[in-house]
């Protein structure tokens, strides 16, 4: 891992003319900062990094209404997966599909996927209220399947799986991928596993979100318009069920919670009256057995940042922190994946953008070893239960207009 020792003026470089605007007494302390104390990494890959996945397996896509499915494809390529099947019920989505991947057998019905004894893992983006249901039929036809978040909006639907999974003994995974696909909060799980900030007391979690986001990838949500179902909470889960569920699976995991409930919750349509169905701002408190955690979200990510979403991550420990910025550091750098950690003896910047993600290659040695490496799948359905459960008993707040 390459390290750098910043000295004060780089470290007063770095911290931005907006700390330097915030009076004397701010340089004051700056000055009293001891360089010695501040250290910049940049995390190198893994030796194996470039090898060659180790098993190979033949899946297919199912359902593609939400651009995720992308980032889903690509983390099961990574891993050795074979995409040798799509379909897809929406034609604009399902022609953008065939464009980038322009080899694929396009399948004339769901059934054609489910049926077909030789493709072995299924992945879906179809629309939320559906991915269950189709992933029950699927474990039953005999395939493991990986779902979008949120990968159930009901509690019923959550007791379906449960019982389909002990009967089929297949698997559910959902790609919570602000935590599977976001290298910064994999090097902050590795840091949490070898006790660096001691044992952790709570998460927080700030996860903004843009609707229509403008010169961003093609294929990122949001970046076409929004189809008619994603004004809709019951098609969609509402705002905690859906964008919630990342959050409520990184306090999971970095507290290591196995049980927990929601403390509180609320939800509100602060500025899309037009969209009555809508939520636009969300929030819970969770407790576990083994940590607390907070969760913020919202549909207000303004066009000046960049990018669709300034998601930050807080990790309290009790000997140290951890905060990461996911996606971008603001008014500072457009490079995403930045982490920081301060401990007993210094305050150290880490640049993951080098590392590997794992969960591709561990999710499809899963499918061939009959294991959870990848993702646990009790804890998978636990968020996805928490965030139904908050989704259930949040308060519908109406603010008063100024």
């Amino acid at each position: 891992m390459a390290t750098d020792v910043f000295g004060r003026r780089e470290f007063l470089r770095a911290v931005g003319s907006a700390g330097l605007m915030a009076g004397v007494p701010a340089l004051a302390e700056m000055n009293a900062i001891d360089p010695a104390r501040v250290v910049h990494e940049i995390a190198e890959p893994e030796q194996d990094a470039d090898a060659k996945p180790k098993y190979s397996i033949k899946f297919a896509v199912c359902g593609m209404s939400h651009d995720h499915i992308y980032g889903m494809v690509g983390a099961i390529q990574r891993g050795g997966g074979v995409l040798v099947a799509a379909y897809g019920a929406e034609p604009d989505k399902l022609a953008a599909f065939t464009k980038r991947f322009p080899g694929v057998k396009i399948a004339k019905s769901e059934d054609e996927i489910l049926n077909d004894s030789s493709i072995q893992l299924v992945l879906t983006s179809t629309i939320p209220d559906e991915r269950a249901p189709l992933g029950v039929r699927a474990m039953k036809k005999g395939k493991d399947f990986l779902s979008d978040k949120p990968g159930a909006t009901s509690l019923a639907q959550i007791d379906e799986l449960r019982k389909t999974i002990a009967e089929t003994k297949k698997i559910y995974g959902i790609l919570y991928s602000e935590r599977f696909e976001v290298k910064a909060a994999v090097k902050a799980g590795e840091l949490v596993k070898a006790g660096a900030i001691g044992r952790v007391i709570q998460t927080i979690n700030i996860a903004p979100h843009q609707i229509v986001q403008h010169g961003m990838d093609p294929y990122a949500g949001g970046a076409g318009g929004r189809p008619d179902w994603f004004w809709d909470a019951a098609r969609y889960g509402g705002i905690l069920t859906d964008i919630g569920s990342h959050q409520v699976d990184q306090f999971l995991y970095y507290t290591g919670s196995t049980q927990a409930e929601v403390v509180a919750s609320q939800v509100a349509n602060v500025n899309h009256s037009q969209k009555p169905k809508f939520q636009d701002f969300g929030d819970m408190m969770l407790r576990g057995d083994r940590g607390f955690g907070y969760v913020r979200l919202d549909w207000f990510t303004p066009d000046g940042l960049g990018t669709w979403g300034d998601g930050r991550l807080f990790i309290l420990g009790t000997g140290g922190y951890i905060e990461v910025r996911k996606y971008v550091d603001v008014a500072r750098g457009k490079q995403g994946n930045n982490l920081f950690i301060v401990d007993k003896d210094q305050a150290r910047y880490i640049d993951c953008n080098n590392l590997s993600l794992p969960f591709g290659p561990q999710f499809v040695a899963d499918i061939v070893n009959r294991t959870h490496t990848a993702q646990d799948q009790t804890q998978c359905l636990l968020a996805a239960e928490l965030v139904v459960q908050a989704q259930m008993k949040a308060q519908h707040v109406v603010l008063k207009n100024s």
